[in-house]
């Protein structure tokens, strides 16, 4: 085993993982911390963020190899959501801190979470998560044209938020129609249901409306817990429900849709939460995209080590090991 080191960092806007390779591929370190999204959360926060996995991922690393100097370092790259040019010089610091001799490179993550499924130099990336965004990839590391990534309010047509408020949007429509009379049983379907018990537990305000004012004012006090509902809208079109199945159609049409504003040549790398999990959303995508290159997102930490990496390997020697750097944690 290779004992000279490479790292990669994946921060973003949910969580920070950093992988520790060495140049054959083997994982030696891996670790999980908070946010690292400095537009979100603030640079403190986020340099905080990844001194935590690092340091992590070190110790297990220095654990797998008997001891190691940060000087058996030779790359580090850092996909970073949000704003990353402060980070920069703070970063800097973390890694000379431990005696990594050069800080990492900083670029944008969704390169990293495009090289997370393909090794091919070009393509394109279809990501949605919370959010939604389609990038044609360039030479591995180039955003050549990008389409939406516009944000939940006025954009990311197909991301689980845009998933979650159609639902939202559906149920509050029912009880809003429903009749006064009905009481605590308002007749909803299995994605109905699903959704006031997420905002109201068990709790059933006396009228369909009190229940639809309640929702809003949940939804309204705190706007990403309908991202959360993406995944019980993906639970109830496999069920049958009729409404989720449309929602999820739309999603599907709204992301291939963006997808086909930037994609010329080269595969297509599905990414984010629900394109990387199975499920309807995923499925309707796929069948859209019947014909062409497609591959599913590994770990974005990994393909992040494996892009450090690649001046250090011969392009052959690169291609063969993506796979190693890239599998799940």
């Amino acid at each position: 085993m290779s004992k000279t080191l490479v790292i990669g960092v994946d921060a973003g806007a949910t969580s920070t993982r950093v992988a520790v390779h060495t140049l054959d591929g083997t994982r030696v370190g891996y670790a999980r911390a908070g946010a690292g999204n400095p537009s979100a959360h603030g640079p403190a926060k986020a340099v905080a963020a990844i001194a935590t996995a690092l340091d992590r991922a070190l110790d297990q690393a220095g654990q797998a190899l008997g001891g190691h100097d940060g000087a058996a370092v030779a790359a580090s790259l850092a996909g970073v959501a949000g704003q990353s040019d402060a980070l920069v010089p703070e970063l800097a610091k973390v890694w000379a801190e431990r005696g990594i001799p050069d800080g990492p490179r900083v670029i944008r993550d969704v390169p990293i979470a495009y090289a997370a499924g393909s090794p091919e130099p070009s393509g394109s990336l279809l990501l949605s998560g919370t959010g939604a965004v389609a990038a044609r990839i360039v030479e591995h590391e180039h955003v050549d044209a990008i389409a939406d990534g516009l944000g939940w309010l006025l954009g990311d047509a197909g991301s689980g938020f845009w998933i979650g408020r159609a639902a939202a949007q559906a149920v509050i429509e029912a009880l809003d129609r429903a009749a006064p009379g009905t009481g605590g049983a308002y007749g909803l379907g299995a994605l109905g249901e699903l959704v006031v018990e997420h905002f109201l537990g068990q709790e059933r305000p006396p009228t369909p409306r009190a229940a639809a004012d309640r929702i809003v004012r949940l939804a309204q006090a705190d706007h990403m817990r309908l991202a959360a509902l993406s995944v019980l809208v993906s639970g109830a079109a496999t069920a049958g429900d009729p409404t989720a199945a449309a929602i999820v159609e739309q999603a599907a049409a709204h992301l291939t849709a963006t997808l086909a504003r930037i994609h010329l040549t080269g595969p297509v790398v599905l990414a984010g939460s629900v394109l990387t999990s199975e499920g309807p959303v995923r499925t309707a995508v796929l069948e859209r995209l019947a014909g062409r290159d497609t591959a599913v997102a590994g770990d974005a930490a990994g393909a992040a080590a494996w892009l450090a990496a690649r001046p250090h390997l011969t392009a052959s020697a690169a291609r063969s090991l993506h796979a190693a750097f890239t599998a799940r944690a």
